[in-house]
């Protein structure tokens, strides 16, 4: 988890007061949603249950893990005609294709197999064996986004390779995030931190009556301290970071984030980039993308697409901080 929420800071006495909260399990992850103010056309019984059906709902959709879900039955089909999904499956599906087109395949949720090639999937690494060339071009034939079209109307997905096989991790936690919030404010609640895994939406007022205040985690594998902080109200954010899952061969250390476009884990000196937006799914994608492209590449395509981006890249003595002029101007 690369977002921390802090709750320091200032308290006022006639703002504090007991919060609903709320935590547990969901996409093989852990959740947690704070309001600060309850509103009084929902009790907090009736609130559990209403985050409890919506987290439900896109899990049983979006899961790899259950072989019954949504997902897995389109994973599992050979077919390559138009098959019919529900509308929060493709609506996910247009936002993965979107940021696919914008980031030119950095971000592709077609790359599962590349992914349980390099040993981060349920494959098992063949030991301290690297992939071949051959292996990796093998897989890459099977992927690639532009293999794969969804449309809204009808709500319909079609793969054009039959194998196209579709991992939705860097969505679906921002999306339950998203339906989460929605639900909160369809309910009349207007201040609130929903938080999936690490990526959380927060809006109004903490219960100490000041802004929400999180930590970015500083990027290193051997400590756990608070890198930057930030202040926001009706936000979005998500993080993406090489420096917690990683192998190493030969002394050699190995990112798990393959990148789309050449089938091999990342080598360059971008340690996080975290992404503020208005929808954390929209966020969770871009911040991977962005991760991808690395501290360069993706630096000149958040400027130019007016993208609030932090990026934190490794340097000789520690490292090294480079805001976007989105993101500079959120903070101030």
């Amino acid at each position: 988890m690369f977002l921390v929420l802090l709750l320091g800071g200032c308290s006022n006495g006639n703002h504090e007061q007991a919060p609903f909260r709320y935590s547990g399990w969901t996409m093989g992850t852990t959740f947690n949603v704070t309001v600060a103010v309850m509103a009084n056309t929902v009790q907090a019984d009736e609130l559990k249950a209403g985050i409890d059906r919506r987290l439900s709902d896109v899990n049983s959709s979006m899961s790899t893990f259950l072989e019954d879900s949504e997902l897995s039955r389109l994973n599992q089909s050979r077919s390559t005609d138009w098959l019919p999904v529900s509308d929060q499956l493709v609506t996910v599906l247009a936002e993965a294709q979107r940021i696919s087109r914008l980031t030119d395949g950095a971000f592709d949720v077609t790359v599962g197999p590349l992914v349980n090639l390099w040993g981060f999937g349920p494959e098992e690494r063949d030991g301290d064996n690297l992939p071949s060339a051959s292996e990796i071009a093998a897989r890459l034939h099977k992927c690639g986004y532009r293999n794969l079209q969804a449309r809204e109307e009808p709500p319909s997905v079609r793969k054009l390779l039959p194998e196209i096989y579709i991992d939705l991790s860097a969505l679906a936690k921002g999306y339950g995030v998203d339906r989460v919030a929605d639900y909160l404010e369809s309910v009349g609640i207007k201040d609130y931190l929903v938080e999936i895994g690490g990526e959380l939406r927060v809006k109004g007022k903490s219960h100490r009556g000041d802004a929400w205040r999180i930590g970015i985690e500083k990027p290193s594998a051997g400590e756990r301290v608070v890198q930057k902080v930030l202040v926001l109200d009706d936000m979005a954010v998500a993080t993406s970071g090489d420096y917690r899952s990683y192998i190493e061969v030969g002394g050699e250390r190995f990112s798990h984030t393959i990148d789309p476009r050449t089938g091999r884990p990342i080598a360059h000196k971008l340690a996080s980039v975290t992404v503020l937006s208005h929808t954390t799914m929209a966020a969770d994608a871009l911040a991977t993308g962005l991760m991808v492209l690395g501290p360069d590449e993706g630096f000149v395509l958040a400027e130019q697409n007016a993208w609030a981006a932090l990026f934190i890249i490794k340097a000789a003595n520690g490292f090294i901080e480079k805001s976007t002029t989105a993101f500079s101007t959120s903070m101030r």
